[in-house]
């Protein structure tokens, strides 16, 4: 199952999409959000994520 992120809990910081492996997140107008179709679940970008903004969706 892919994984979103809560846009009122992103703070912009990158970290996400400095940690996925597929290179499935993105920024879009100063917030991230994650391409479920290229997400492999692998959870890094969660594990990393310095406010709990992401979960599994």
């Amino acid at each position: 199952m892919a994984y979103v992120i809560d846009a009122e809990k992103c703070v912009a910081c990158g970290s996400c999409a400095e940690q996925c492996p597929v290179e499935a997140i993105s920024e879009v107008d100063g917030k991230y959000v994650i391409n479920a179709d290229d997400c492999v679940s692998c959870g890094s970008c969660a594990d990393t994520c310095p406010n709990e903004a992401i979960e599994e969706g």
